[in-house]
Formats: structure tokens, C-alpha cells, sequence
């Protein structure tokens, strides 16, 4: 008795959901190559910048103060921050987004420690991403202004961190943060063939994987500092902006201020 062939199953199986991006089809090739380096230069020097300036922060409210009066007295400073901060950071966050939706994690097929770091690597960054959102818009455009105010700068971080809530926040944030930094460092050497070979790449791993922690905990220690200081004034430099003109060292000649001794013609 004759039986009827199964039909034979289909070359390529059908795929469901959004198809991932492909290195080298259309123009994803350039597009990543972009996000790679924006994550390296300037993003991620801002990023080693922003956390050592932040560091004076354990020197005392005065010291930070100071700091915060000379980064934002820089030629050109607002100009600065939107073509090396705001605009790179905006393509790279919301760029790497949309690659994080149309990728695809195996961990559950695949339990390799590269697709655990790939999930890692998209993690971090969403977490990034909403922190510096809420981040900027807290510190730098609501309430005091701190670029005409930077005495203020220590006391504003302050009562935000009074909150339990925002200070978990800011905790998970700078581990995620530095994570996904240093990873991106080791995939930019990585994509770029700067550690070609096993060998190189799990040094240079060591060098990635010891330079975040450092950050991360230099950032660690700045909140700690902030939480365990006492309450600091509403603004340690109440006469900025403005010019103190100096006093001089001794007295004028034929001066008609009675508090300075001179002759009075």
C-alpha cells in the first residue's frame, strides 16, 4: 500500500520577530562602526572625566564647588557640551536601542559567556540610558542652576540623595554604567582589530575588567562621601558669579579716606 510523502521541510526556517542587524548589509556596517567609536571618543572620555571631577566631591562642598565653577568656565563650554556630550550621546543611547531591540539573546540556547555578556552589555546600557535621562534632567535643568550657581552644586546632589529610592538608583546606575563602558572598551579593541587573538583579548579583558572597577568604585566612594557628609549650606559660594575686585595692598598716597593714613589736600 502506497503512503504519501511528508512534504520535506523548508530550507531556511522561518524566522519570527524583528530580523537582527546584519555587519555589512546596507549601511548597519558604518552605522555600528559610529556607535562603536561614539562609545570610546567623546562619550566614554566624558564619561573617566566626569567621574574624577566628581571625586573632589569627598574634599568637601567648597571643593566641589570650585570644580564645578571651572569646567563650566571653559571657552566655549555650552558649545562643547552639545557636539562632544549631548548630541554623540544621544545617537549612541538611542541607536544602541534600536540595536538592542532587533537583536536576539540565546542564553537559553547558547549558555556561552559571550551571550551572557552580549544580555549584559544591553542591560547596562538601557539602565544607562534612563539614568542619565532622569540625571541631566535633575542636576542640570530643574531647580538651581548650577552653571550660574556652583556653590550649590554639593547641597543640590545632597538632598537628591536623601531620597533611599534615588540613592539605589544612582548605586545600580554607576556599577551598570562602568560595566557597560569598560565591556564596550574591550568589543571597540575587539571590532576594531586592535587585540586580534585570543591571547591579546583576555589581557587586555584583565586591563578593561580592573580600569572599570576602579571607576566604578571612585564613584562609589563620591556618593558615599555626599551621603555621610553633614548637612552642607544651600550655597558655599553665595558671591558667584561675579568679580571681587582686590583690595589694595597698602595704602594710596594722598588718599581722603580717613580709614588710610595719607596726606589730605
Amino acid at each position: 500500500m502506497a503512503t504519501a510523502t511528508p512534504p520535506a521541510p523548508p530550507a531556511t526556517p522561518t524566522l519570527r520577530g524583528v530580523q537582527p542587524l546584519r555587519a555589512g548589509e546596507g549601511h548597519s556596517f558604518f552605522w555600528r562602526k559610529l556607535h562603536s567609536l561614539t562609545g570610546i571618543v567623546p562619550i566614554g572620555a566624558f564619561l573617566v572625566e566626569h567621574i574624577i571631577s566628581n571625586f573632589e566631591i569627598v574634599n568637601g562642598p567648597l571643593a566641589y564647588a570650585k570644580q564645578v565653577l571651572f569646567l563650566n568656565s571653559l571657552p566655549l563650554v555650552r558649545v562643547l557640551e552639545w557636539v562632544f556630550i549631548f548630541i554623540p550621546l544621544a545617537y549612541h543611547a538611542l541607536y544602541g536601542l534600536f540595536i538592542a531591540i532587533r537583536g536576539r539573546s540565546n542564553v537559553n540556547v547558547y549558555p556561552w559567556a559571550g551571550n551572557w555578556m552580549y544580555l549584559s552589555q544591553r542591560i547596562t546600557g538601557v539602565i544607562a540610558f534612563l539614568y542619565i535621562i532622569q540625571h541631566l534632567y535633575r542636576q542640570r535643568f530643574t531647580g538651581v542652576s548650577l552653571p550660574e550657581h556652583p556653590g550649590a552644586a554639593f547641597a543640590k546632589v545632597q538632598h537628591e540623595l536623601a531620597n533611599p529610592w534615588m540613592l539605589a538608583i544612582y548605586v545600580i546606575a554607576m556599577i551598570a554604567t562602568t560595566w557597560h563602558f569598560a565591556y564596550g572598551i574591550w568589543l571597540f579593541a575587539a571590532k576594531w582589530g586592535i587585540t586580534p587573538g585570543d591571547k591579546a583579548r583576555k589581557k587586555f579583558g584583565w586591563v578593561c575588567g580592573l580600569g572599570g572597577a576602579a571607576l566604578c568604585l571612585m564613584g562609589l566612594i563620591s556618593i558615599y562621601a555626599v551621603v555621610t557628609a553633614p548637612p552642607a549650606p544651600e550655597d558655599v559660594m553665595p558671591d558667584q558669579p561675579g568679580i571681587t575686585l582686590l583690595k589694595p595692598s597698602t595704602p594710596l598716597p594722598n588718599s581722603t579716606n580717613p580709614s588710610q593714613p595719607g596726606e589730605v589736600r
